[in-house]
């Protein structure tokens, strides 16, 4: 019998433990042991995952927002075993960039009729400390609004809650002088924030990053913003939702390793995520890392 190890985390903005029974009782009536695990703290998604690979299971499946997905992914990296992505929380930027079902009963079908496709993560080293990411990472104003969006904000008004706190930051606009090394070469650039992406929408299919960012390239793309005050910060992000890139505001450049630097130190986010620390770090691209249960066709 087939077995999939279910992480939930119960305090995730769209958790629903009416629709959690549902994914299980679907699970075991197409003849998949089904082994429950909630989350209770930062970390144990990742602990659960090592625990659900060592004891066989062929899916590990995670219901949940980015945040306990990518805990989940390190030992999932180059282990073989696919994840199924349940979307559970507020953003659900993986989903939202594979196209995947944001309803968590149809994302959870593909359990056992979809096929793992294989993708790109980012891996950051930050003090030391080695993490994954498969959107983007950031360092600068969207780390920042992301801190300060609170759960409470984000379970009431989903991503109405980024919005508004964008708009608050825009008043005290100002952009930071960054060292960027990419694949032995520097830039120096003044900007609010510089992203490290690996896929192309930041605020799926909404906020796109540019043309070309896709997360199976083989490469890592990174984004500087620059805006001076509140007309340019409503330029970039006008530019941004209308995907037109073409402007000074918004620089491009494209390598597998990368250095951020900024003085002064600069806060850091990981797929939304705000425990990344803060620079400097270094990106590297680990190609065809993570098997992602999509659909079959």
């Amino acid at each position: 019998m087939a077995r999939v190890l279910l992480i939930f985390n119960p305090a995730a903005a769209r958790h629903d433990a009416l629709l959690l029974r549902a994914i299980s009782r679907y699970l075991a009536t197409m003849g998949w042991e089904v082994d429950l695990a909630g989350t209770t703290k930062s970390g144990d998604a990742q602990k659960l995952a090592v625990a659900g690979i060592a004891d066989g299971v062929d899916v590990v499946a995670v219901y949940g927002g980015d945040g306990t997905l990518m805990q989940a992914v390190p030992p999932l990296v180059g282990s073989g075993t696919p994840v199924a992505v349940i979307p559970g929380g507020t953003g659900n930027l993986v989903a939202g960039n594979m196209r995947l079902p944001r309803d968590p009963l149809e994302a959870a079908r593909l359990i056992t009729n979809g096929k793992p496709r294989t993708i790109d993560l980012g891996r950051i080293t930050i003090a030391d400390r080695i993490r994954y990411f498969a959107v983007a990472c950031g360092a600068g104003l969207d780390a920042e609004v992301m801190a300060a969006t609170t759960s409470e904000s984000k379970r009431a008004f989903g991503m109405g809650a980024y919005a508004a706190q964008i708009y608050e930051s825009l008043k005290a606009l100002q952009g930071d002088r960054y060292r960027v090394t990419i694949d032995g070469e520097r830039i120096e650039q003044e900007a609010v924030t510089v992203i490290v992406a690996n896929c192309g929408e930041m605020v799926p299919p909404f906020l796109k990053l540019g043309h070309g960012i896709t997360f199976d390239d083989g490469w890592l793309d990174v984004v500087f913003l620059h805006a001076d005050g509140v007309l340019q910060g409503v330029n970039v992000l006008s530019r941004l939702l209308l995907g037109l890139t073409d402007t000074p505001l918004i620089r491009f450049a494209r390598g597998r390793h990368i250095v951020v630097e900024c003085e002064p130190s600069r806060p850091v986010e990981l797929d939304g995520e705000t425990e990344g620390g803060s620079t400097p770090f270094t990106v590297e691209i680990a190609p065809r890392a993570l098997a992602v249960m999509g659909p079959a066709s």
